[in-house]
């Protein structure tokens, strides 16, 4: 049985299985909640505009559960005329449950979406993507919603589906999987991790998915003369690191990101945060601290020299560079990450040049923390107590230049809805005084050294 690691995993393996449509006018529209963590892997992997794709099913008034058909955005309707006629349903009946199931529509739209318009489906390849397929029946109605809103194709894709289903859905003009089982169970029995998707993690997704647009409209990576790519660092002569480069042309600065316990280079936040980095001009290198076989011994997570080293390693590794051997170095950690920056930045040799903590644990560093020399900024939660605690006495340790950030209603992950999009805005206004400006820009305060709780 074919296994997927989770939902970023699922999405990397089912965009090479849609290799056949790149460079076709293609958007993909994640299916909320779980289909959209998939299916941004594979718009990222396929260099196309991600979008959702909401549907909600119009039951019969007296059983709910029973559909006689659903509804879309821009007043995409599909009906069971069968279903219609059996039940007798008037037209004022259908018209009290379509006005009831339009407003939850436009609701959760509105939630997920933010103001962002729909984007146009009119004459376009609609790549519909599920973390998984079971029975088919929402499966089947978005690809006739895609198609009322004016699709030239659809195509469904999930990593996995039941091969009766995949051979039903005729409402798709082709169905795309990884596997196909002929003894599948359920969805959830084909991932390690399937853990549930929160509206406000979709939202998170298709907020970096969006900047990544903007950034390719603007004509940003290797046609300005910089560089954007995956890279291999080598570590000693038979392991490597694996990682993902963006430089602007003439760089200043390049941060590098620390990535928390279980995360690596594809963690959505930490790339909505490199491309906040990135639009103000700075360089960012996110990779995998942990080599393929490291990562299965959950210890070496937690070893946080073992992790400093490798941070170390790649910023060896940047200096080797024509293009980055004389920009500026930061270092952005997030949980155990934030610990291995600051364990590296205290090396007697270190030339890093400034350090952000997103929900950190910078007391992992230990007694490191007061050998660290580079300006260092924590940024925690205010409803993450016990890790703000632990950042308060981190930062009595310190002897550089720091100051602490207290995010309101933000939890340990930043999930909350604009928390991420706030802690990204500091790391940004920090790492451009360090990297780009030697100091703090003009008409800015210098950064304190005390906590401002805020």
């Amino acid at each position: 049985m074919v296994m997927f690691a989770d939902r970023v995993d699922a999405g990397r393996r089912l965009a090479r299985e849609l290799e056949a449509v790149r460079g076709q006018d293609v958007v993909v529209l994640g299916l909320p909640r779980g289909g959209v963590p998939v299916a941004f892997e594979v718009a990222a992997a396929l260099g196309v505009p991600l979008d959702v794709i909401v549907v909600r099913k119009l039951g019969l008034p007296l059983r709910p559960e029973l559909a006689m058909g659903a509804i879309g955005e821009g007043g995409a309707r599909v009906l069971d005329p069968g279903v219609l006629a059996a039940a007798r349903i008037t037209a004022a009946e259908l018209a009290t449950v379509e006005r009831r199931e339009r407003a939850a529509l436009e609701t959760r739209v509105t939630r997920l979406r933010r103001g962002r318009p729909r984007v146009d489906l009119t004459g376009r390849v609609a790549v519909i993507v599920d973390d998984g397929i079971a029975t088919g029946s929402t499966a089947r109605v978005a690809c006739q919603v895609a198609r009322k809103l004016g699709a030239a194709r659809v195509i469904m894709a999930a990593p996995v589906a039941p091969a009766e289903t995949v051979q039903k859905l005729s409402e798709a003009d082709a169905v795309v999987c990884v596997s196909i089982p002929d003894d599948f169970l359920a969805v959830g029995a084909h991932y390690r991790d399937f853990s549930p998707t929160s509206d406000e993690k979709v939202i998170t997704l298709l907020d970096a998915a969006a900047q990544r647009v903007r950034q390719g409209s603007a004509g940003r990576g290797a046609s300005d003369g910089g560089f954007d790519g995956d890279v291999t660092i080598p570590l000693g002569a038979t392991a490597t690191l694996e990682g993902h480069l963006h430089l602007p042309d003439h760089v200043t600065g390049v941060v590098v990101f620390s990535h928390g316990s279980g995360s690596g280079r594809h963690s959505p936040r930490n790339r909505y945060v490199a491309d906040v980095l990135g639009r103000a001009g700075l360089g960012t290198l996110l990779l995998d601290l942990l080599t393929t076989e490291e990562e299965h011994d959950r210890a070496n997570v937690f070893d946080i020299g073992l992790l400093a080293a490798r941070l170390t390693a790649a910023t060896s590794w940047l200096r080797g560079r024509s293009d980055t051997r004389a920009a500026r170095i930061g270092y952005f950690g997030a949980s155990t990450g934030a610990g291995a920056a600051l364990w590296a930045a205290a090396e007697p040799d270190s030339q890093v040049a400034a350090v952000v903590s997103r929900g950190g644990r910078p007391d992992l560093a230990g007694s490191r923390l007061s050998a660290v020399r580079a300006p260092t900024l924590l940024i925690v939660g205010g409803n993450d107590g016990a890790v703000l605690e632990l950042n308060r006495r981190a930062q009595a340790e310190l002897r550089c230049t720091s100051r602490l950030e207290v995010v309101p209603g933000a939890s340990h992950l930043f999930e909350e809805p604009g928390t991420l999009a706030k802690a990204a805005i500091l790391a940004r206004g920090w790492f451009c005084g360090y990297l780009l400006h030697h100091g703090p820009r003009p008409g800015e305060p210098e950064f304190e050294t005390e906590p401002t709780g805020r």
